[in-house]
């Protein structure tokens, strides 16, 4: 049997990494199906006059389908499955 220089199986990392990357999509699918959108806060400059400044602040949403959201909560259930069985 192959062991890696802590004793583990070299295989054990693997597995651990599939878990994390399984949890990690768990967790975005989730906040996808939460929020269903990214909104952030562009700030543009309308005019400049010497020191006088004046600036728009426009509001952007960066829309996310719920499928998505739902696609990668499928997909970290069905890993983090697949990492525990043997």
């Amino acid at each position: 049997m192959a062991t890696g220089r802590a004793g583990t199986k070299k295989g054990a990392g693997n597995v651990q990494a599939v878990k994390i990357l399984a949890i990690v999509l768990i967790v975005v699918g989730l906040l996808g199906l939460a929020y269903e959108g990214i909104t952030y806060t562009k700030r543009e400059k309308v005019l400049e006059v010497g020191p006088i400044t004046a600036t728009k602040e426009t509001k952007k949403t960066i829309p996310l389908p719920p499928i998505l959201g739902g696609a990668a909560l499928v997909c970290g259930v069905v890993l983090l499955i697949a990492a525990g069985r043997p």
